[in-house]
């Protein structure tokens, strides 16, 4: 398990975390704006859907270990381009790449492999254990790239220069390129060989006809439609540290920080969630989760805390963090509830992240251009404001997929 939430989270350090933690560096580096870094992740986005769907077949025939090791070693080829420093057609070429080699061999033998090692009664801390560890793994890498930062910026009040930026951030690319080759090695050493709980049945061929019917369920298409949302709320977190930087007149470094400090929130939150979820019900538990995002973001976009001090609008981004990270430990261990048979899991991953994590095509694009080059209060506002519609439908949601497993249910029954 140890190795799967390591492998988790270091096939997402290079796309994804590297730009939520250092994106203000990141744009001055390379000179771009948030709206060119959108269209950049969007492209992953287009191919990572593709991947999903796909991938979810490839999870229900081949062992975690091979799939695992392959896409961490093609990722973090793609890190080394990026220290290049490459044009912003060259970061989107690698982001349409990275769409590809984090997706289709990896996601859903991730997902498969979590179910299995966790009993029925036990999902809620799997997954809680899986994202909240993923978590702790980012953040502390993350506080680690921070550390660079401070170690080789000047000291206050003396300009940071063009060629300061970049030898940093190539320093910090190449740290986490390198973590990535070497958790490929840990996961070829340490997840078991086809035996254990990750040895497939010899006896299961793929039913396509009964994976397509997966689609048509009701609990299928409320689940996709949960992930969806929640993923959404989680793709924002990537301009906490920007608004740190721009409303509240933080430094690059304070702003890293604070985007790390957010990070960390993340396994207190996920973790705990599980373990209380398998209390009660992991889906019960998504109710009140999408309720915290919506009172956030309102008292975020309605700018009740604008004249207020900063540390009431800085708890409401914890606050929103708290929501955010629930959702994450949480979506996957509602599978058990669907009741889909083990043998199943992969394919069912794949249908629902196809439509669940489509945010990695809009949702940067959504957040830069909203923000446009240089985001105010105003912009950030009516970025939180026009958010509040995706937990509420989430809610929604959440509801029905909660109706559609009692609706199952009784039909078993009778």
């Amino acid at each position: 398990m140890f190795s799967l939430i390591i492998a988790g989270e270091a096939i997402f350090l290079l796309p994804f975390i590297l730009m939520r933690v250092f994106k203000p560096v990141i744009r001055d580096a390379f000179l771009i704006s948030d709206a060119q870094i959108g269209e950049a992740q969007a492209l992953y986005g287009i191919t990572a859907v593709a991947s999903y769907f796909f991938g979810g077949f490839i999870a229900d025939k081949y062992e975690p270990r091979k799939l695992l090791t392959l896409s961490l070693i093609l990722t973090a080829l793609g890190g080394f381009w990026l220290t290049l420093m490459p044009s912003i057609i060259g970061l989107k070429a690698l982001y349409a790449f990275w769409g590809v080699s984090t997706i289709l061999l990896f996601w859903s033998s991730l997902i498969k492999a979590t179910r299995q090692w966790g009993n029925q009664n036990n999902q809620g801390i799997s997954f809680g254990l899986l994202d909240g560890g993923r978590g702790f793994f980012a953040a502390t890498i993350a506080l680690s790239g921070a550390g660079i930062l401070t170690y080789f910026f000047p000291e206050k009040g003396v300009e940071i220069t063009f060629e300061h930026k970049v030898e940093t951030l190539q320093y910090i690319i190449g740290s986490i390129t390198t973590i990535v080759f070497l958790i490929a090695l840990l996961v070829w050493l340490f997840i078991p060989k086809g035996k254990s709980e990750f040895k497939e049945s010899k006896e299961f061929q793929f039913d396509f006809k009964k994976g397509f019917s997966l689609m048509k369920q009701k609990k299928v298409i409320y689940h996709s439609i949960i992930i969806f949302c929640a993923y959404c709320s989680y793709k924002l977190t990537g301009v906490y540290g920007t608004y740190a930087k721009d409303v509240w007149n933080y430094s690059l470094e304070e702003a890293t920080y604070f985007a790390v400090l957010i990070q960390y929130i993340r396994p207190i939150a996920a973790i705990t969630i599980g373990w209380i979820a398998d209390k009660y019900m992991p889906s019960k538990i998504i109710i009140p989760s999408f309720s915290l995002l919506i009172i956030a973001s309102l008292l975020l976009g309605l700018g009740l805390f604008n004249t207020l001090p900063i540390a009431l609008s800085f708890s409401t981004f914890i606050m929103m963090a708290l929501g955010t990270y629930a959702l994450r430990g949480l979506y996957f261990a509602i599978i058990e509830e669907t009741k889909t048979p083990i043998q199943f899991t992969g394919t069912l991953v794949g249908i629902i992240s196809v439509v669940g994590f489509t945010p990695d095509i809009f949702m940067s694009l959504f957040n830069g251009y909203m923000l446009g080059e240089n985001p105010t209060i105003v912009e950030y506002q009516h970025l939180f404001t026009t958010f509040t519609i995706i937990p509420i439908v989430g809610l929604l949601a959440t509801l029905g997929f909660r109706k559609a497993i009692k609706t199952t249910k009784n039909q078993h029954i009778k």
